[in-house]
């Protein structure tokens, strides 16, 4: 016979549900127990306890594998609406209290992390019942996780005008192309951009956006792109550049410190920095939660200082 509500309810823990709902969405044992701090038999133990208080497993290992099981399937939907409801009430008594409350799941482009924990720092002081999670990834994985609905916001440059997306610019974006100290480039007089461009160029894997505003400026202004290496990162390019390996277009925010320094030099060339807008972006049909409108409206109120920070962290440093 099921079990009455009420002696279920006695036999269910949150640390149960939480832990659950980790292996679930992870599919693996170890790493839920990463994610919550947890020994990999500690997860398993809280998973045996929730199935023996339902009285019927929820995973189970096919092969090396490991399976959600139609009851897991149906505790799952449980135990999200219930997280949902913490959330709901969360939200709403801080409303009582004219406070904003929730998650902010913010998703970045690789070069918006130098963006970003200074945009969070001033928000998260005026909004501390907000919790923020912010994910990195390139451009294309940023879009696609947009349009699979993953996060509230996008913080990203390049934004697809066919798409049907928000965007707020709210800071620029410099392009700058750069060479390590000692370059012979740096010793000329006048350096081409084509010049440049065939000097052991270093660039971003393809769905970068700082390649794609590379690719669309070389388009149109009739230049030839022959990269001799391609790295993963703005970190990679940048210390291939530092150890001699070629040039690169860089976005100066990434590069701050080797200008100061003056390991990196900026080059001289007509038609660059290229500039571009960091952007704030969601989809045009998701209705904003109070965390997100209440980011989006600190965003947009703090444009004027955002560019005034980041004008005083920017050197002016050229070869």
């Amino acid at each position: 016979m099921p079990l009455s509500v009420q002696k279920l309810a006695s036999r269910l823990t949150f640390r149960q549900l939480q832990v659950f709902k980790a292996v679930y969405d992870l599919h693996s044992y170890s790493k839920a127990g990463e994610l919550l701090g947890l020994t990999q038999p500690a997860v398993s133990s809280q998973v045996r306890h929730l199935e023996q208080a339902l009285g019927m497993p929820l995973f189970e290992y096919v092969g090396r594998r490991l399976y959600c099981t139609a009851a897991g399937e149906e505790m799952a939907r449980c135990v999200k609406a219930i997280f949902g409801e913490l959330v709901r009430i969360q939200t709403n008594l801080a409303a009582m209290q004219g406070q904003v409350a929730g998650e902010l799941k913010l998703v970045a482009v690789n070069t918006a992390q130098y963006v970003v924990p200074y945009l969070l720092r001033a928000f998260l002081n005026l909004n501390p019942q907000v919790s923020v999670s912010v994910t990195v990834v390139n451009r294309a994985t940023a879009l696609q996780r947009l349009n699979d609905n993953r996060d509230d916001l996008a913080i990203m440059g390049m934004v697809p005008s066919e798409r049907p997306l928000t965007s707020l610019p709210f800071l620029d974006n410099e392009l700058v192309p750069v060479a390590p100290y000692g370059h012979p480039l740096l010793d000329q007089g006048e350096v081409s951009a084509q010049e440049f461009l065939d000097s052991e160029l270093l660039v971003r894997e393809s769905g970068s956006g700082s390649r794609l505003a590379l690719e669309l400026h070389c388009q149109h202004h009739r230049l030839r792109v022959s990269p001799s290496m391609e790295l993963g990162s703005n970190d990679a390019v940048k210390h291939a550049v530092l150890a001699g390996l070629g040039v690169a277009v860089l976005p100066k925010l990434s590069i701050l410190s080797e200008l100061a320094l003056g390991s990196l030099r900026i080059v001289d060339l007509a038609g660059f920095p290229l500039r571009r807008s960091w952007c704030v972006v969601y989809p045009q049909a998701k209705h904003p939660t109070p965390a997100m409108r209440a980011f989006i409206d600190y965003i947009q109120q703090n444009i004027s200082q955002f560019e005034r920070l980041f004008a005083r962290r920017s050197p002016s440093v050229s070869g």
